[in-house]
Parts: structure tokens; sequence; C-alpha cells
């Protein structure tokens, strides 16, 4: 079964891999400080199931999620995957503890990644493969080269950056090309506001992660209360409706080890905002600017 909303909107990242814009991100699928396994993998299985079941076909994820625990976890509960199913992962981040990460772009670990990814998720080619961060202390031009290598070699189908800016951006697409970039965009942090309008003139996927800023939709309270009581709708929802509105290649990827929860958001794409209540609730979350330098709605 589809969920209607689900399915309402979609996007080609790449411009040949055609995705549902509203996607689930798996790094909630482990234990505290996304270190090892979840407290019941079972019930983590069976979210991955109800999300695909209601009409998601984009997952995020990456290897150093528990690590090697969300690849795992999707391979267990979706293995045979759909047709349309695709999976996005990761790689170039180590774990040395919960909440500790640290770069590591050598090529020939940056390969290993790859093939393990390869492995875990039991794939021959990955569909969307992020460098999950540049590592400042391996030249740019290395650790992309083996990507490309690999993707010339049929194991990589497109390739993306995470956690870049605009001129990291330039500098990589000299190199190869990009079909999505992963920055963190909210609510309440726009500041990725031109990676955006570069993502819609080149027409690449831009996937925010941490799309609810859970922490920032307090600050605003009285404006997202109101708004939730007259759309008849959670902050949360508000928060991905407005993401969805902001931009045509936002492809916002919530994640939640709920069931309620997942279900709250996937209803999210039943809702279009009145221009002025997007405008309103931009203002609200963005950092202070002039009358004209206000952000509109859409960067489209």
């Amino acid at each position: 079964m589809n969920h209607p909303t689900a399915s309402s909107s979609g996007f080609r990242i790449g411009r040949d891999l055609p995705v549902h814009r509203l996607g689930y991100g798996s790094m909630q699928l482990t234990g505290p400080g996304h270190w090892y396994h979840p407290a019941n993998p079972d019930q983590a299985k069976h979210l991955l199931r109800r999300a695909v079941d209601h009409g998601v076909n984009h997952i995020d994820t990456a290897d150093a999620y528990g690590p090697e625990t969300a690849e795992h976890l999707i391979r267990k509960a979706l293995h045979p995957y759909p047709d349309d199913l695709v999976i996005a992962t990761k790689g170039g981040l180590t774990r040395q503890g919960p909440n500790q990460w640290a770069p590591v772009g050598r090529p020939e670990y940056l390969r290993q990644c790859v093939e393990m990814s390869l492995r875990r998720l039991g794939l021959e080619r990955i569909d969307l493969y992020y460098l999950h961060r540049i590592d400042p202390s391996v030249p740019l031009d290395a650790q992309l080269g083996v990507l490309a290598d690999m993707q010339t070699e049929g194991k990589i189908r497109h390739l993306g950056l995470s956690k870049v800016d605009i001129d990291q951006i330039r500098q990589a697409t000299e190199l190869i090309a990009i079909a999505a970039v992963q920055n963190k965009y909210h609510l309440g942090d726009q500041a990725h506001d031109s990676v955006i309008r570069h993502c819609e003139e080149t027409q690449t996927a831009f996937v925010p992660y941490a799309p609810l800023g859970a922490g920032q939709l307090a600050k605003q309270q009285t404006t997202l209360d109101d708004l939730a009581r007259r759309y008849r709708a959670t902050r949360t929802q508000l928060a991905l409706a407005w993401l969805l509105q902001r931009s045509s290649v936002i492809l916002p990827i919530p994640g939640t080890s709920s069931e309620a929860h997942l279900d709250d958001n996937l209803a999210a794409t039943d809702i279009s905002l009145e221009m002025d209540d997007a405008d309103l609730l931009t203002a609200g979350f963005a950092q202070p600017t002039s009358q004209s330098q206000r952000p509109t709605a859409s960067l489209s």
C-alpha cells in the first residue's frame, strides 16, 4: 500500500533516479550516541518495512551509523529490495565511540568503505554514494578520484557530498558530477540558502539532514502552535511542509524510531502552506535581516 502523501511529488536524483521527495533517514535506528544496536532491532526492521509500504522509496544511511548497524538493518528488513527503492549511503567518517566522528579520506580507505557497504547492503551498485565529510588532510582530488574510479567500475551510480559550502561544491564539480548535496537545514538553521540556490540552478538534489531541528521548534512556539491549529497539523508536519515548499530540489529525510512519528511525518506532504504563512515561518526562524534581504518562501 502506498501512502498517498508519500508519493505526492517527486524528483529525479542525477536526472535519472526518480524518488518521492519525502524520504527516510536511518540514523535513529542505532543506540545512544548513534552507537551500536537499537534497543529493539525487530522494531527497527518493522519501521523500515512500514516506511517502504507507505510509499517511501528514498532511504538515507551511512556506514558510520552504529557503525555498520543501520546498513545491516536495512538489508535484513528490505532485501530483496523493491525495484524503485533508492538507498543512499556514505563513507569517510570513522567512529571512536558514542557521538564521536572523525573524517578519513585516504583513497584506500574510501575504496574499502564502498566495498563493505556493497556487501552489507547486498548490492552490486550503490545508487547514491556520498563522501560523508571532506578530509582536510587529504587532497580533494584524491578523495573524489577513487570514488569516481568506483563509479566507472559500476559500483556507484551517482556521487554526492555532505556538509559542504559553495566553494567546496564548485571545486568538486570540476572533478566529478555531483548529484546530491546533504547539509544541515531546517526552519531554525537556514544558513545554506545559497547552496540551495546553486542546487536549483544545477538541478542537484539538496537533502537536508536534521530536517526537523527538534530543539529549534520551540523558538517560535506561539507562531507554530497558531498555524498548527489552523492547518490541523503538528509542529513537525508544518516544519516538513515548509521544507517541501521551500524549493523543489529539497528532499527531506526525517528519521525516527517511532511508528507514530513516521506516520506523522509522512502526512506532512498533505499540507499546502499559504504563501503568507510560509513567509511567516521563514522570517520567524531566520537570522535577522534587513527588509530588502528578507528571504522568501520559495528559493526557486
